[in-house]
């Protein structure tokens, strides 16, 4: 559960403080308690976070709800399961993560 709400307000969310509070999380690995499995974050995380089609379209609470779910990042990577690998599609996604 998020206890501190960051991200909030009447309008909608400024993505390009969320990409800046995900910065911190860069470079860092974390362990899946699921598979053992170490997760990377790279640098493209952020950008990848707030700068999606999808994102771009949320409004209200749905956009609230996904910046601040970037607070608790290190949690839900940490208590994922069912992990599974999808072929990149776009033209934009010419290349897999650094580290995996």
């Amino acid at each position: 559960m998020i206890n501190d709400i960051i991200f909030k307000g009447k309008r909608g969310i400024d993505w390009k403080d969320v990409e800046k509070y995900l910065k911190q999380y860069v470079g860092e690995f974390y362990i899946m308690a699921d598979s053992s499995d170490i997760i990377y974050i790279g640098t493209d995380l952020p950008d990848e976070f707030t700068g999606s089609i999808y994102t771009r379209s949320l409004r209200g609470a749905a956009a609230k709800a996904k910046a601040n779910a970037a607070k608790a990042l290190p949690e839900l990577v940490e208590i994922a399961t069912d992990k599974h690998f999808k072929e990149n599609m776009t033209d934009k996604h010419a290349y897999n993560a650094q580290n995996g």
